[in-house]
């Protein structure tokens, strides 16, 4: 099985609108996809790739114009600036979790295996999604299966959870869908289970901060006329980019000057969120919660 099926590649290459001589950044480089679909457009350009999944090395192409950043994308800017880039022409990131990480047993992202309960994006961070579940009190982890599971019974899942930590410790996903499988709704337990794993992987990884910080970076770095092209693939992480596109925060409040001009430092160029084809939702079925937004510098 191949690391990462690139998704919504067509679009994301059209809306990068890459010139050849540019300088990119494809934020999220897992296995490459993407970042090599760049380089074939790139004549005398660069492209920085950006990972802090150890298993992501193995994908890097030989390429001139290509430098992969060990590192999570947080840290965008200062790395940048370590090679000398102070702005960029485009920046792409295809956010959640690769295919590959999500096949890995052993990575504990995926309740389809039984593994460790890891879910750590950087294999070399001390703590792993066993420190919430065994560690957290009711309220902060009733709150993170809340806020970032949208999980419904939160309080009800957080109680067991700490009862069955009493009998003994977590330590695999099958203990963890032992406990949580009686609280899911008839009909729809997958789902229920693949809220509860996102919400401890999302909370473990700092993501949503993470991608604040990141999207915020972007707009600095961009020059004007320069892309910014986000796929995300729950409703969480879409929220985020979506407001930050309309209106350079969070809130999706725009902001305006004294003579009522809005202060944004990007705007949208798709009015309709872009989301996969069934042709290509039936070639990849990890597609099929793919949203993708495309913003231009001002």
């Amino acid at each position: 099985m191949s690391y990462h099926v690139p998704v919504l590649l067509n679009d994301c290459i059209e809306g990068l609108a890459i010139k050849p001589t540019g300088v990119y950044v494809d934020v999220t480089f897992g296995g490459g996809g993407h970042s090599k679909e760049i380089l074939k457009h790139l004549n005398g350009g660069k492209l920085f790739g950006f990972d802090q999944d150890a298993d992501a090395y193995a994908n890097v192409p030989e390429d001139s114009q290509f430098t992969l950043i060990r590192q999570n994308f947080r840290y965008l800017k200062n790395y940048l600036r370590f090679y000398g880039i102070s702005q960029v022409d485009g920046i792409l990131a295809d956010l959640g979790v690769s295919s590959h990480q999500f096949d890995e047993a052993e990575r504990g992202f995926s309740l389809r295996f039984d593994g460790p309960l890891d879910m750590r994006m950087n294999q070399n961070s001390p703590k792993m999604a066993t420190h919430i579940l065994n560690e957290y009190e009711h309220g902060p982890l009733a709150r993170v299966l809340q806020r970032y599971g949208e999980i419904h019974n939160a309080g009800k899942l957080a109680s067991e959870i700490l009862i069955a930590r009493e009998k003994a410790a977590f330590i695999t996903t099958t203990q963890l869908r032992q406990v949580a499988e009686p609280f899911a709704p008839h009909k729809k337990v997958s789902q229920y289970l693949a809220q509860v794993f996102q919400a401890l992987r999302i909370e473990l990884n700092d993501e949503m901060v993470v991608l604040q910080e990141m999207l915020t970076q972007a707009s600095e770095l961009l020059v004007p006329g320069g892309r910014l092209v986000v796929m995300s693939y729950h409703s969480l992480e879409d929220r985020l980019v979506k407001n930050f596109i309309k209106s350079g925060n969070f809130d999706g409040e725009v902001e305006k000057d004294f003579y009522g001009n809005e202060l944004k430092p990007l705007r949208a160029l798709n009015r309709k969120v872009i989301i996969p084809t069934e042709e290509e939702i039936l070639r990849n079925p990890r597609s099929r919660s793919a949203k993708l937004r495309i913003a231009e510098k001002i």
